[in-house]
């Protein structure tokens, strides 16, 4: 090829290069013109979830979480696997998800692969009913009759929450082929619906599955249950995994999830005729059933996350550390029926595969009790004593969960009267200045009186005594009155006695008025 020749290919090679390029600019500068003078311009992206059709994963996955996500920028998308654990968490791994539900079982057989790829950043329910092994009456009809049997066939999906239960059935009650990895017993589903169109197909003879097709084979003539999950205590637990990837460099994700998730949890606690109507239409069932599916699940609020599962500090209490216990018995199941020969964790520590971050910021911080329009944590005002509170009625107030009583000295009133003495007040100004660390919480004053007297009068002068710290409170500091609920008990509510205590001192504790902390259940 002569110089020339070389010289005009490189032109047309440089020319089509341009042309490319200019190609690929213009349909940028399209794009962006069209997200910026559009909707899409507010959106801060995808979360994704990867998740089966478990009726536990509804308010993760419901309209009204979808919702409120997308108030804060986001779209949900939840990626259903049909149970494909391997995957999900290999999915995870790579990237393609940033959460991923399962149960703590499931998670611990199916994550190694892929070196446990997330941490554990909540737990989402329980099965209390919503797990089940079912049978043909005709053949079996209680988990004792099962010992001893060599032509059992039974239907259920490999490395899932239904196959850890039968490895908990085989281990408790030494039920040996259920413990054994081979045999001709075994019928291998995709699925607890394949599973349940085996038992229904009298294909097998027992089947383990998962709401809602425990209820659709319970509602089958001759289907008796066998072993339930409501007759257990943190055996099947469903938690959300956050990917490594996702809780290092994107925390605010699982703050945002995690926040609008309990807010979506509440809404449909609360409204419970809208719970079953969508749930019916989730989980493809009537909406008298899926009252039955709703009995078979309890959905582990916020608080209970940080006091009774991630160990997070409550009020002084000694806080439950419930999933590290999970994941170290879950371990020994699978050990005893050989899944591993030692602990598969790394290091050995199932902290490694937790993260209580997430739950320990929402549970300090609070979690807005507005819905529509919201954010997903509270910004405050400069003065937290003026934020705003909904009025609840009487019955909402009964609802509200006990956060604890604040250490108060004795606040002093006239002899006999609701009035005030100075020194009363500033016993409220002290505890005012401690009010201000924790905005987010309601505060319900109590009054007391002595078993001196007329029960009557008692109860008016307590009443009047908390009624007056409530104004106190309100007008001084400027607390909301919607956050702030005066009771009166008169000598119903006597302090216990402690040993050794005089009776002169005893009675002098008695008349007292104290202040409650009380949230809202999330």
């Amino acid at each position: 090829m002569t110089r020339n020749a070389k010289g005009a290919l490189a032109l047309i090679i440089l020319g089509l290069v341009a042309l490319l390029s200019a190609y690929y600019l213009l349909e940028k500068l399209t794009r962006e013109e069209q997200v910026a003078s559009s909707d899409a311009a507010q959106s801060k992206g995808v979360i994704k979830i990867g998740m089966d059709n478990f009726t536990g994963y509804f308010p993760l996955c419901s309209p009204r979480m979808k919702q409120l996500l997308l108030v804060d920028g986001y779209r949900l998308e939840c990626v259903d696997d049909q149970a494909n654990y391997p995957a999900r968490f290999a999915d995870l791994a790579d990237g393609s998800l940033d959460f991923a539900v399962g149960t703590v079982d499931a998670y611990l057989l199916n994550g190694r692969k892929n070196n446990y790829p997330g941490v554990i950043v909540a737990v989402l329910d329980e099965s209390k009913g919503a797990d089940a092994i079912v049978a043909r009456s005709s053949v079996v009809s209680s988990i004792g009759e099962l010992k001893g049997k060599s032509d059992i066939k039974v239907a259920f999906t490999p490395n899932s929450p239904s196959h850890h239960f039968l490895k908990v059935a085989g281990v408790h009650f030494d039920i040996d082929f259920l413990k054994d990895s081979g045999g001709n017993w075994r019928s291998e589903t995709d699925g607890s619906s394949a599973a349940l169109k085996q038992l229904l197909g009298n294909q097998v003879d027992v089947a383990t599955l998962w709401e809602p097709d425990v209820s659709k084979a319970l509602a089958t003539p001759g289907i008796v249950k066998i072993l339930g999950s409501e007759e257990t205590r943190r055996l099947i637990v469903d938690v959300l995994i956050a990917s490594h990837r996702t809780e290092a460099d994107r925390p605010e994700l699982g703050q945002i999830l995690l926040a609008n998730y309990f807010r979506s949890l509440k809404f449909y606690r609360d409204n419970n005729a809208e719970f079953d109507k969508q749930l019916a239409m989730y989980a493809g069932v009537s909406t008298s059933q899926s009252k039955a599916l709703r009995g078979g699940i309890h959905w582990v609020t916020m608080q209970e996350n940080a006091s009774e599962w991630m160990g997070v500090s409550n009020s002084g209490r000694a806080p439950q550390h419930g999933l590290y216990e999970t994941i170290d018995s879950t371990l020994d199941i699978q050990r005893d029926v050989g899944d591993f020969s030692g602990n598969p964790l790394p290091g050995g520590d199932p902290r490694r595969v937790m993260s209580s971050r997430t739950i320990g910021a929402l549970f300090s911080r609070g979690i807005s009790s507005s819905f529509a329009g919201s954010r997903s944590f509270q910004t405050g005002s400069p003065d937290t004593a003026l934020k705003e509170f909904a009025a609840l009625p009487a019955d909402g107030w009964d609802r509200l969960r006990d956060v604890g009583s604040l250490k108060v000295r004795p606040i002093q009133f006239e002899a006999g009267t609701g009035k005030l003495t100075r020194t009363g007040k500033e016993q409220i100004d002290v505890a005012a200045k401690v009010l201000k660390s924790y905005p987010n919480f309601r505060i319900v004053i109590e009054g007391h009186t002595s078993s001196r007297g007329d029960d009557a009068v008692n109860k008016t002068l307590s009443q009047e005594r908390a009624a007056a710290v409530r104004r106190y409170l309100h007008v001084t500091y400027k607390i909301d009155k919607d956050r702030l609920r005066a009771l009166g008990y008169g000598s119903d509510r006597p302090l216990a006695r402690t040993q050794g205590e005089s009776s002169r001192a005893y009675r002098s504790r008695l008349p007292r008025v104290e202040l409650k902390l009380v949230s809202e259940v999330y």
